[in-house]
């Protein structure tokens, strides 16, 4: 297959907030062009778009996967789904040989069980790291896991068996599996190379923390006590952000493999996957302190590339901080992005081939409208990005 590249970016304004802390609970923050800049992490990224994903019904839920320590006790559940009659302990005993007979390791938490000889339940095995499972291989495992219910130690001796739980492990990867990767600390072959790689989302401008002095009443207080019923301090920063996400088609369509439906052709499952990751992470956003701060804001530009060269991001056209003499940032932002993305392609891109849509806001952002095909909402853009790709799937190599 060709290789296909999609590219994502996006300027973005917040204002006061603290979406990603740091260990001391202030924004996080990163040198870049010799001046500090407002940084939001990839990981934080990457999170809101898989929520996004189930929160907004861009994905059937079938079509996502849970990342979990407790694949014990959610292996369980669909066991006892499926037979009633198999519950509580049964239950969760032929799911932990069942995933154990994958090659994952699980384990009682140390903490769990000194708590159950002090007379608490008796708790259930969990792995020892973080496993990313799509709903299809939990089903299964939990299908394997009844047809041995009655000897699960003889029925998962059986060497076919066993390969079988392990082909239902590493088999069809739910979307966001196939997108952002799986790693198995202790069973490399369960490894999935991630299709998307996120970049760490920084200010265009310089940005130092600021901190926020609060009180809080007591609503018990009478009139004679005036204190206080609480103070502190929250750190807190505003920023214009550039976003970059690069999507590799082709690995996609790879870790896909076979769709996840047998009645349809091979590049709907990579299309929707595709149209998912271009809404879901246009449009999704961190939530770290979000009752304090309210910082529900959208992108003001959107610049999405289909490419076959390597990925390219941006970020170099804000190397020089913008300054903000025109009171803000976005403009110049965006003036900075007109002036770099032909220059850059001019010299290294691959024009003849390279596809490029707008999603823009505002007179602030017009400079943009030049250097690509316009969509006038995100689902006309993500329909437009969706054909293209599907278009170039179909190809021949």
């Amino acid at each position: 297959m060709n290789r296909i590249f999609l590219d994502v970016h996006a300027l973005q304004t917040v204002p006061p907030s603290n979406l990603n802390r740091d260990d001391t609970g202030a924004p996080k923050t990163a040198v870049y062009g010799g001046v500090p800049r407002a940084r939001v992490s990839s990981q934080a990224w990457k999170r809101a778009a898989r929520t996004y994903f189930s929160d907004e019904h861009l994905l059937d839920a079938n079509e996502l996967g849970v990342r979990t320590k407790k694949i014990v006790e959610a292996v369980a559940a669909r066991i006892t789904a499926l037979d009633p009659s198999i519950e509580g302990e049964a239950a969760l005993l032929i799911a932990d040989e069942t995933v154990k007979a994958t090659g994952l390791k699980t384990e009682v938490p140390k903490r769990k069980a000194t708590a159950a000889k002090d007379g608490e339940p008796e708790p259930a095995p969990e792995a020892k790291y973080l496993v990313f499972l799509s709903t299809r291989q939990l089903d299964g495992l939990a299908r394997l896991a009844v047809e041995g219910a009655s000897d699960i130690t003889a029925h998962l001796k059986d060497k076919e068996t066993k390969a079988k739980a392990k082909e239902i492990a590493d088999t069809h990867h739910s979307v966001d599996i196939a997108l952002f990767g799986r790693m198995v600390a202790d069973s490399a072959d369960f490894n999935v190379d991630a299709a998307v790689q996120v970049a760490h989302a920084i200010s265009v401008h310089r940005v130092e923390n600021e901190s926020d002095y609060y009180t809080a009443v007591d609503d018990k207080n009478t009139d004679e006590e005036t204190g206080a019923g609480m103070i502190g301090t929250v750190d807190f920063n505003s920023s214009t952000l550039y976003r970059y996400a690069a999507l590799g088609v082709h690995q996609l369509a790879a870790n896909l493999g076979e769709g996840l439906r047998e009645d349809e052709p091979l590049t709907t499952p990579v299309r929707r996957a595709v149209e998912a990751f271009v809404h879901g992470f246009t449009a999704s956003l961190p939530t770290g302190k979000i009752n304090t701060f309210g910082h529900h804001t959208l992108p003001d530009a959107v610049v999405v590339k289909l490419r076959t060269m390597r990925p390219v991001s941006f970020v170099s056209a804000f190397e020089e901080p913008v300054r903000g003499n025109q009171g803000g940032y976005v403009r110049e932002a965006s003036e900075r992005l007109a002036e770099y993305i032909p220059d850059i392609e001019r010299a290294y891109g691959d024009e003849g081939s390279t596809l490029t849509w707008v999603l823009r806001v505002g007179p602030n952002t017009a400079k943009l409208a030049g250097i690509g095909t316009e969509a006038q909402n995100i689902g006309e853009l993500v329909a437009a990005v969706g054909q293209a790709v599907a278009e170039r799937l179909e190809k021949p190599a």
